[in-house]
């Protein structure tokens, strides 16, 4: 039975109430014993909403929170730094290296983004010299990085695992299979800085979106992150709690179910905005090569899924126009908008994401 998004919850925001959604809690401990009634809810909550809390509060979970704390104190020294220490590189790759803040289309009809961000890509971290700016790339803060991307992994890896076994997946069909350690992929840890902003200014928050991912594990300690539930007429916030990531299913884990799990609708926007907002993100991919059918009915790659999304998000409102309508919501559908049927045999004739690259690169 899905979860209810009557809520019996709302905070203020932008001069109106606005709900807290509640979100089922799942228990780390509990997925790595692989006991049958927590992977049952683990399933019914990704084909159902397509987000939870996953508890870290036991032995086994406990030094992911250690790390996120490292992280953070990381993260503070690291966007204090001048623009052009944090910019050695610039972005060396979409998942690797730093973005500014005005990198992407804004929450708000004409704003950018109001965030700034560095990624570390797990495939980069495990390199003898990995592209990183100067200011983090010393011994200690490496550390703290492996650590991070590594807990994260083993989270991320725990949960596909108990998907397969709930969904009765065995050998070669296993979730678990198309994300191999050793293959090449665009998982990364993203590391997240807001600026203070009011609804009036022209750098704020985050667009609407899913995750090019198949899943993500975020820690947030601060109010703002916002997902929309299916079925659902409007944006709520997602409450921070102690001792939990928010988990996101992606894009490329629906696509992998057969469009069976949902890809969570969320964005980010300031709840206070005279705060400085610091969030953690690791993004679990498939391997490169893995093949799914997107929502278009396009037979792809997870490594071309990921560069046409990316290219999408970092265009002008104008120009993601022109990408295919499932492109920044992955093919999940708003109560307010008529619901198209997905198509699985053709592909769409919307221009593709490769034409939008082209466009852009005009534009």
């Amino acid at each position: 039975m899905a979860i209810s998004t009557e809520v019996p919850q709302t905070v203020d925001w932008n001069g109106k109430k606005v709900p807290v959604y509640p979100m089922e809690i799942i228990d780390f401990s509990k997925l790595l014993s692989q006991e049958p009634s927590e992977i049952e809810r683990l399933v019914r909550s990704c084909q159902d909403e397509g987000y939870f809390y996953l508890d870290l509060r036991g032995i086994d979970g406990r030094r992911m929170l250690e790390d996120q704390q490292e992280t953070l104190k990381l993260m503070y020294r690291f966007f204090d730094a001048p623009l052009e220490a944090k910019n050695e590189f610039g972005l060396v790759a979409p998942h690797l290296g730093y973005e500014p803040i005005g990198s992407r289309t804004g929450v708000l009809e004409n704003t950018k983004d109001g965030y700034e961000m560095i990624k570390v890509s797990r495939d980069e971290i495990q390199k003898d010299s990995p592209h990183l700016p100067a200011v983090i790339k010393n011994s200690p803060d490496m550390k703290v990085l492996e650590h991070a991307i590594a807990g994260a992994n083993i989270a991320t890896k725990t949960i596909l695992s108990a998907l397969s076994t709930g969904l009765g997946l065995t050998g070669a069909a296993r979730f678990e299979n198309t994300h191999r350690n050793d293959r090449p992929s665009t998982s990364t840890l993203a590391m997240m800085h807001y600026i203070p902003s009011d609804p009036t200014a022209k750098n704020i928050g985050h667009q609407k979106h899913t995750d090019i991912s198949s899943l993500t594990f975020l820690f947030a300690e601060q109010w703002g992150l916002q997902v929309r539930p299916p079925g659902s007429k409007e944006f709520g916030f997602v409450e921070p709690k102690d001792g939990m990531a928010v988990i996101n299913v992606g894009d490329s884990l629906r696509f992998a179910s057969g469009h069976t799990m949902q890809s969570c609708i969320h964005r980010v926007v300031p709840l206070d905005p005279t705060e400085h907002r610091y969030s953690i993100a690791y993004f679990l991919r498939a391997e490169n090569d893995v093949m799914f059918t997107d929502s278009e009915g396009r037979y792809i790659t997870a490594g071309q899924w990921h560069d046409e999304k990316f290219f999408a998000f970092t265009s002008p409102p104008e120009l993601q126009a022109l990408a295919p309508s499932s492109m920044i919501l992955g093919g999940m559908t708003e109560e307010d908008e008529p619901a198209q049927a997905e198509t699985k045999d053709a592909p769409s004739p919307i221009v593709g994401a490769t034409n939008l690259k082209e466009t852009v690169q005009v534009y």
